[in-house]
């Protein structure tokens, strides 16, 4: 783990190996971002022409080494873009968590690094550190030998602010999101319902959470029958986790609701090869909910919050459910599977039906659903429905505060006729192609508890990077959806619903 500390010390003397400085683009100049003054004044108020002279332009996430030629004690500077010159909290941080994150990606190797960019507030520094933590991630598990590259071993971060608590938020979100990303990239023989269950048993054992666990022998039992139908084709048995976090002075009650497909083969319905290697991720939602619940546990925010893991493994075999077979959901309702590859939505009906119990204010539930998000919002935007427009709106709000991106959708009523079945009370998919992740959204809404609001974050293509690392955001699992679960229990503790 990375020590991280703040101090407000003399750069230009700290023992480091690099210091990392902000640079800003003033078309057609750059600038410095306010944090590299005492670097400039080593190079005698020349820095930014020297760091222009070598192709800087101030671009966001835009990283420029140079060496410091003896000015300094640090050997090597590297210059990260800020994007255009403003108020560095304007954008909620972003720019910080972005140009802190690129910065310690680009120093892996390095045994110590001073961060001077423009942390002058609290939350300056919270969003500073929290990039520098999540752009410092690697996994390395199944690593061996020396051919990769170590994150930073420590990180002093420049700042006049008093802000020590804002330090500890950092580092305890830092932490969850690295538990999300660490269960995401484990690869998936490695991983079954039950092992992750397990994880879930030792979080809760080293945060106080409470911890309920229904193996498949209670979940035939319960009739959780969309748990059951997904996980029977597997040798890896189901489970269904509920975690509890309670305050004293709660006024309120969150239910949070993920998905936790540890590998999804699609079933008898059976994905084609491209599109199964990542299917490792499609636990991202339960892991999510993991990861929320313990920062959860250790912000202690005023209000009481449920998370519920529905956790199955969807394989093919003999034992697997069919397409053309009809389930019994948790309550009672009855769904028709037409295909075995829609299988999120099946245990995700179960635990949500079982949220209702706890009485909660709102549920929450988080997904790595619909290949259809891909399509319409891209690989970094998730998609927010819901039974309420106030709702949606402001877990999109809660979401852009904590630096995640997400889009407002809607869920069309006319959707609903494409789910009706022959045979059942629902079919689990349309015949209709259109409007795929929509149509998830409407099945899902059916097993919401009657006058309870409730929201939807499809973090299908968010969940899992397939591409070269960019800012914080790394290769593989990404701990999507945590950081604006953490913030929508926050709001609701501080202003209600």
């Amino acid at each position: 783990m990375t020590n991280l500390r703040l101090a407000n010390l003399e750069i230009a003397s700290l023992d480091v190996d690099a210091v990392v400085i902000g640079v800003v683009s003033n078309e057609p100049d750059i600038g410095l971002a306010p944090g590299a003054e005492s670097v400039d004044r080593a190079f005698d108020g020349g820095l930014a022409a020297v760091l222009a002279g070598l192709g800087a332009t101030g671009k966001q996430g835009e990283v420029t080494r140079l060496p410091t030629f003896g000015k300094l004690s640090a050997p090597v500077i590297v210059a990260v873009g800020l994007g255009k010159e403003r108020d560095a909290s304007a954008d909620g941080g972003e720019a910080l968590r972005r140009a802190a994150g690129a910065a310690l990606r680009s120093l892996a190797g390095s045994a110590s690094v001073a961060l001077a960019l423009p942390a002058a507030t609290a939350e300056d520094v919270t969003a500073t550190a929290t990039g520098a933590l999540l752009g410092n991630y690697a996994y390395l598990t199944y690593r061996t030998g020396n051919g990769h590259k170590k994150p930073v071993g420590d990180v002093t971060l420049i700042s006049s602010a008093d802000a020590g608590d804002a330090l500890n938020r950092a580092e305890v979100i830092a932490e969850s999101v690295t538990l999300v990303r660490d269960l995401v990239n484990t690869p998936p023989s490695d991983l079954s319902p039950e092992i992750l269950a397990e994880t879930a048993e030792q979080v809760a054992g080293a945060t106080g959470l409470s911890i309920q666990v229904l193996d498949e022998k209670a979940l035939v039992d319960g009739g959780y029958g969309g748990i059951v139908g997904v996980g029977q084709g597997s040798v890896n048995p189901p489970r269904l986790v509920r975690l509890a976090y309670e305050h004293a002075e709660a006024a309120h009650t969150v239910a949070l609701v993920g998905k936790g497909i540890t590998f999804d083969s699609g079933g008898l319905s059976l994905k084609p090869a491209d599109s199964m290697d990542w299917m490792k991720s499609d636990m991202g939602g339960a892991a999510a909910v993991l990861g929320a619940l313990k920062a959860i546990a250790r912000l202690a925010p005023k209000i009481n919050v449920v998370g519920y893991l529905a956790i199955a493994e969807n394989m093919p075999s003999g034992t697997a459910q069919r397409p053309s077979d009809v389930i019994t959901i948790y309550g009672g309702k009855t769904v028709e599977v037409l295909n075995t590859d829609a299988e999120g939505r099946l245990v995700m009906a179960d635990a949500i039906v079982r949220s209702g119990e706890d009485d909660p204010d709102l549920i929450v539930d988080v997904a790595t659903l619909t290949g259809a998000q891909l399509v319409a919002l891209g690989t970094r935007t998730a998609g927010v429905m819901a039974n309420d427009d106030d709702v949606r709106d402001r877990v999109v709000a809660a979401a852009g505060r904590a630096g995640e991106a997400v889009w407002p959708m809607p869920l069309p009523e006319e959707l609903r006729k494409g789910l009706d079945s022959a045979v059942a009370d629902i079919a689990n998919v349309s015949a209709e192609r259109w409007g795929g992740m929509l149509t998830a959204g409407v099945f899902l809404r059916e097993f919401v508890p009657e006058g309870v609001r409730w929201a939807h974050l499809d973090i299908a293509g968010p969940a899992f990077h397939k591409g070269e690392p960019y800012g914080y955001t790394p290769k593989g699992g990404t701990g999507a959806a945590v950081r604006t679960l953490v913030q929508i229990a926050e709001d609701i503790a501080a202003q209600g619903l």
